[in-house]
């Protein structure tokens, strides 16, 4: 298994991606704690992985609030003995479908100021002591659109922030054995449903909408089909084994598609 004996946070862990990112780390052995601000969500995931035969740990923790995170971290530390991955994959509330000249600024730089606060803040509560241990793997995740996309709103600006500061991570803790990489996956279709969508665009709040939205990703994909869920999940599972011990200070795009 991929990550037998090995302790990992997965932040934002009662999404859908969280959730199956967290069963996946599981399935390879991996003692997983599952942190999310919804104990219904996690505890439910927490059950699945248990039921299946693995070892989770649940606590409602709020991203933003670095004492809480701090707190955390330090318990999983003393008690497991180590954390050994820590992967982000808390939503941003992105709000998109707005030209730039129409939207507000707090609905602009909302996602940034959150993406790069609750990356940064779970990054270093565990890069502290990942740095302390000699090892560890910090992961995230984001679309790839550093480079723009029209009428996508603050998602832009918040994936490149997220992207350097991965890099950045990479620079500083390389030397005391700490890799930090990233994941871009954009539209992944079991992730979506009419309700999310209309959270960030409320025309698209139909199934309608929905349909035309996967229809659309599959078209600009260079595969036959958009990435499925397990696919990024199994991917992050790689990215924080010793497999990918010499990947570190990148991304990695499970898009299908070449990087806006």
């Amino acid at each position: 298994m991929l990550l037998q004996n090995k302790n990992a946070i997965v932040y934002g862990a009662g999404g859908s991606i969280g959730a199956a990112v967290a069963r996946t780390f599981a399935r390879e052995g991996a003692r997983v704690h599952l942190v999310g601000r919804h104990a219904a969500n996690i505890e439910a995931v927490a059950r699945d992985i248990t039921e299946a035969g693995g070892t989770a740990d649940a606590a409602v923790v709020d991203a933003l609030d670095e004492r809480a995170v701090e707190e955390h971290a330090a318990g999983v530390a003393a008690e497991a003995g180590s954390i050994d991955v820590s992967i982000n994959l808390i939503t941003r509330n992105d709000v998109q479908g707005t030209p730039l000249v129409d939207l507000s600024v707090a609905d602009y730089v909302s996602c940034v100021t959150r993406g790069l606060t609750t990356n940064f803040i779970t990054a270093r509560a565990a890069g502290t002591r990942m740095a302390e241990q000699g090892s560890g793997v910090i992961l995230a995740l984001n679309s790839g659109s550093s480079h723009t996309s029209p009428l996508m709103g603050g998602t832009c600006p918040a994936d490149s922030a997220i992207d350097a500061l991965i890099r950045s991570l990479a620079q500083e803790l390389g030397p005391r054995g700490v890799r930090a990489a990233g994941l871009w996956a954009a539209g992944v279709p079991e992730s979506l449903t009419p309700q999310k969508l209309g959270a960030v665009n409320p025309a698209m709040a139909t199934p309608e909408a929905l349909q035309g939205v996967l229809d659309t990703l599959d078209d600009l994909r260079m595969l036959p089909a958009s990435p499925r869920i397990q696919e990024i999940a199994d991917l992050a599972a790689f990215l924080a084994s010793d497999r990918a011990n010499a990947v570190t200070g990148t991304w990695v795009n499970a898009t299908a598609m070449f990087p806006s």
